[in-house]
């Protein structure tokens, strides 16, 4: 089971993607008048951005994108640090700020995310270079802080409300706590990915390391994207 697991690596991720997409596109008329239809939106452009991401797969030598080999695009470091490391993390700021009511709460993830965003383009602009051949640990670390602080001021904000007693029904309950324990899982790998960036350069690579690394991952992935589904099933349309 393991070793299919592993075979099948981005099947299996790209199939609980493509499911938690497809199920919000099929009930996007049951979300259409509440924010929760922003969600759907995300889940859509992520996968769709996720499978670009997979160009790659292309720039080989008897492949029809070989022509970026030896280019800065011939990595896809820069396509995911764009969409997934600030872009997802941009649009989830952007969501609480919509579904949260506390105004001093929605004040501190506008603020945060901005001071985000300023962090990272500048990081970026002074490390060019590097953008197209490693993650950058500072953003994904950053990244992590904004989705915690939206989580935690929901989870704040449910508690001292009337909807402590419905959470459970509540879509924006699911997706605080995915994208919570998706983050709290992922980040710690971060600050391994020098070395795994290192050994996938070198003869001697640690498949240990990388195996242990892709499993994590996938765990991960199926848990959340699979949360995303039920909830959009399972939760009744509410501006929550």
């Amino acid at each position: 089971m393991e070793e299919f697991m592993l075979k099948n690596y981005l099947l299996i991720t790209h199939s609980v993607e493509v499911m938690a997409a497809l199920t919000g596109l099929f009930l996007l008329n049951k979300y259409k008048k509440t924010y929760h239809r922003f969600f759907v939106y995300f889940l859509l452009c992520l996968t769709i951005c996720d499978f670009l991401g997979g160009y790659t797969r292309y720039v080989l030598p008897d492949r029809f994108l070989n022509f970026l080999i030896g280019t800065k695009l011939e990595k896809n470091h820069w396509w995911a640090t764009l969409f997934w490391n600030i872009g997802a993390i941009m649009f989830l700021a952007f969501y609480f700020q919509k579904i949260l009511k506390t105004k001093i709460f929605k004040d501190i993830i506008k603020f945060g995310s901005f001071i985000f965003l300023g962090i990272s383009t500048v990081y970026i602009f002074f490390n060019w270079d590097k953008f197209f051949n490693t993650f950058f640990p500072i953003i994904c670390v950053l990244g992590a802080v904004i989705i915690f602080l939206c989580s935690i001021l929901y989870f704040l904000e449910t508690l001292r409300s009337d909807k402590i007693l419905t959470f459970y029904k509540s879509l924006n309950f699911y997706i605080s706590t995915a994208i919570f324990i998706w983050w709290l899982i992922i980040t710690p790998i971060v600050f391994y990915d020098v070395y795994f960036e290192y050994e996938i350069g070198s003869n001697n690579r640690d498949w240990n390391f990388m195996f242990l690394r892709r499993q994590i991952y996938l765990f991960a992935n199926i848990l959340m994207y699979s949360t995303f589904t039920f909830a959009l099933i399972w939760c009744k349309p509410q501006n929550d």
